[in-house]
C-alpha cells in the first residue's frame, strides 16, 4: 500500500507534531497535569473491546502494533518519572537514552497482554501526578540534558512533551479504530 507522505505524516502524527514555544501559565501547567492524570483512563477507553488480532493491527503501514504502543507508552512513562526525579534531586542529570525502537520489538512488546502495561500505567500516573503537583515554579525550571538531542530539557517543556505523548499515542490507536470501523 503506498501512502503519499502528508497521509503517512497524518497517520504517525494524528494531532500534529509536538512543539514548544516556552508557552507556560498556571493554567497550561494544570491542563497538562490532568492530561498526563487522565492518560491510563483515555488509553484504556481507547482499547475498549479490542481482540487479540486487534491488538497485533499496525496503527499505520510499517508502524508499530497497537499492543506495541501501549507497552511502548508504559516503557517511556516510566522512564519519564525517573528523568523527572532525576532533575529535581540532581544537578543538570545527564539522562540516558533507551531504544525505544528496539524496546518494541522485545518479546514481551510484541505479544504479553496489555493489561499488565495498563496496570503499570495506573500506577506511574499516579504517582507522577502526585509529584507533579507538590512542584514549585522552580522545580519546573530545573533541567536535564538528553545526549541524543544533544539539548537541555526543563521540566516544563518535559510536563508539556509528555502530556502530548499519551495523547497522541491514544489518537493514534482511536484513528485505526475509527478507519477499521471497529
Amino acid at each position: 500500500m503506498t501512502m503519499e507522505p502528508e497521509e503517512l505524516e497524518k497517520l504517525k502524527f494524528p494531532l500534529g507534531r509536538f512543539t514548544w514555544e516556552g508557552e507556560w501559565s498556571e493554567e497550561r501547567k494544570n491542563e497538562w497535569i490532568a492530561s498526563i492524570q487522565g492518560a491510563p483512563e483515555a488509553l484504556a477507553k481507547a482499547l475498549d473491546g479490542l481482540g487479540e488480532a486487534q491488538l497485533d493491527t499496525p496503527y499505520r503501514p510499517e508502524g508499530w502494533t497497537v499492543r506495541q504502543v501501549v507497552h511502548h507508552l508504559a516503557d517511556s512513562h516510566l522512564n519519564s518519572v525517573t528523568r523527572f526525579k532525576l532533575a529535581l534531586t540532581e544537578d543538570h542529570p545527564v539522562i540516558k537514552p533507551y531504544r525505544e525502537d528496539l524496546w518494541a520489538e522485545l518479546a514481551d512488546a510484541r505479544s504479553y497482554p496489555v493489561a499488565a502495561s495498563l496496570r503499570m500505567l495506573e500506577g506511574i500516573h499516579d504517582r507522577w501526578t502526585a509529584l507533579l503537583r507538590t512542584m514549585t515554579e522552580e522545580d519546573y525550571l530545573r533541567t536535564f540534558f538528553h545526549p541524543e538531542s544533544q539539548a537541555d530539557v526543563s521540566l516544563r517543556r518535559a510536563l508539556a512533551n509528555y502530556a502530548w505523548h499519551g495523547e497522541h499515542h491514544t489518537a493514534q490507536i482511536l484513528e485505526l479504530r475509527r478507519r477499521q470501523s471497529w
